[in-house]
């Protein structure tokens, strides 16, 4: 999440005020940067979220200086920063080396870009197209990889789309279509934005496709929404059933953990770990954390406080959520976001991290998921069995995909490729504190078997 300096001691960072400045009471620059080294010490790499869209309403002095913002635009956040107007040169250039700054002085190894649909921006060549150009010919000079990771609910194609086809030429986007389709099918939700969301057949669409609206009409939008993602590769979509968004702008900033069963939080881990796009897990979702993630800062303007509260209470209407919303400014309601690890101590809670585990052993060790392109996966949604069906196939390999949203026990007739399968995975098995497997460990097909799925589970079969 953002880190540039912001009034106060805690907040989520997205009212940051001096995009250069390491948040001091996260450990500043240098903390930033042993978080950094020690990252890459093990092997793992660091995207930082950065906000370019809006900054923070309190200590928010830059406009002092110069044209750094316009009222040509609103955002929900008040002024859009000035990007195309005039003047814009030095804005668009201060928040160019706001990137360069990240990638070159603290190794960041990508940068996931805040809400892009709210920079305003309708000059011929957009900053966001200049800003990759910028940061990919850094990254040749540096000899490291760099990525930009656009936040989008826009179903862009042409934010990712390379230069070459008219795109801005970012290298990947967050894909919400994922999110709300799994989520409606999990717990029913079908208030506010879920509305549009249906049922296995846009699930579906999304495993084929990488958007589940791709321009048609959006009822929660009241018009048409997103466009053709069709030239754009699997990798190039990241995705979760959990975030920060999707959680702490819950009125009660609630986790799936809080509400449902195991079997059902891995059937999530199953759709989001197996499938051919970027997986993203939310802190503490692998074990099945339950403290909530809300909404949390420490303004010291009572005015803003009293704003804040208000505006968090309107954000909620549209879902009709019972209860009271928690308090932004109280301690408490930063307190009660800490993580209780000893929940590892549960079996359900340390088996559910085992599954995870094993799902990303069975993404990197099969060779037919590891390089899984949309062209290379089948899906089929088949909403009267409640369940999605993918295959997977590189040179050799070939591998099959259950995922069963039933309540009940289910036996279900399905074409199979002839010759023998082994059950490489089954959510139901007792060793991941499931109900118990139903489904042989090899299987022999003469073009189609049955299958006995257990409620709310996930099957992989390879072929042998």
């Amino acid at each position: 999440m953002p880190v540039a300096q912001f009034p106060g001691e805690r907040n989520w960072g997205y009212d940051g005020v001096y995009p250069f400045a390491v948040q001091e009471s996260y450990g500043g620059p240098a903390g930033l940067k042993r978080l950094v080294n020690a990252a890459h010490a093990l092997g793992l790499a660091v995207v930082l979220d950065v906000v370019y869209n809006h900054l923070g309403p309190e200590g928010n002095y830059l406009n002092e200086f110069a044209p750094y913002f316009t009222d040509r635009y609103n955002t929900p956040w008040g002024w859009a920063l000035n990007f195309d107007g005039p003047d814009s040169d030095h804005v668009r250039h201060y928040f160019a080396e706001n990137a360069l700054y990240w990638q070159t002085e603290f190794h960041l190894d990508a940068l996931r870009l805040d809400a892009v649909h709210a920079i305003c921006d309708f000059s011929a060549t957009p900053f966001l197209e200049e800003l990759a150009a910028i940061t990919h010919r850094q990254a040749e000079t540096l000899k490291r990889p760099f990525y930009l990771i656009a936040e989008s609910d826009m179903n862009m194609a042409r934010h990712i789309l390379p230069r070459t086809l008219g795109g801005y030429g970012m290298d990947a986007q967050w894909s919400d279509d994922f999110h709300h389709a799994l989520h409606v099918l999990l717990t029913g939700e079908q208030q506010g934005y879920y509305e549009d969301f249906t049922g296995l057949a846009q699930f579906g669409k999304f495993w084929r496709e990488g958007y589940t609206f791709t321009g048609e009409y959006s009822a929660h939008r009241r018009r048409r929404h997103g466009s053709s993602p069709q030239q754009l590769a699997a990798r190039q979509f990241v995705f979760c059933a959990q975030n920060r968004d999707q959680v702490g702008n819950r009125m009660l900033g609630d986790r799936l953990s809080a509400t449902l069963s195991l079997e059902q939080l891995k059937l999530a881990a199953g759709c989001v770990l197996l499938s051919p796009f970027i997986p993203m897990l939310f802190m503490g979702e692998e074990y099945g954390e339950t403290a909530p993630f809300q909404y949390f800062v420490s303004h010291g303007d009572p005015d803003l406080v009293e704003a804040v509260r208000q505006g968090r209470a309107r954000e909620f209407a549209a879902f009709k959520w019972k209860g009271e919303v928690p308090d932004p400014q109280a301690e408490k309601t930063f307190e009660t976001c800490r993580l209780n690890r000893d929940l590892l101590k549960q079996p359900s809670h340390q088996a559910l991290l085992e599954f995870h585990r094993e799902l990303i052993r069975l993404r990197k060790s099969l060779p037919a998921i590891a390089n899984a392109e949309k062209e290379t996966t089948e899906v089929l949604d088949d909403a009267a069995e409640n369940t999605l069906c993918v295959r997977y196939r590189h040179e050799q390999n070939e591998v099959m995909l259950w995922f069963y949203f039933g309540s009940q026990p289910k036996q279900i007739q399905v074409p199979l490729a002839s010759g023998s399968w082994r059950a490489l995975l089954d959510s139901a098995a007792p060793q991941w504190q499931g109900p118990g497997r139903e489904v042989p460990e090899t299987t022999h097909s003469t073009g189609q078997i049955t299958l006995a799925l257990a409620p709310t589970s996930v099957l992989l079969l390879q072929k042998i």
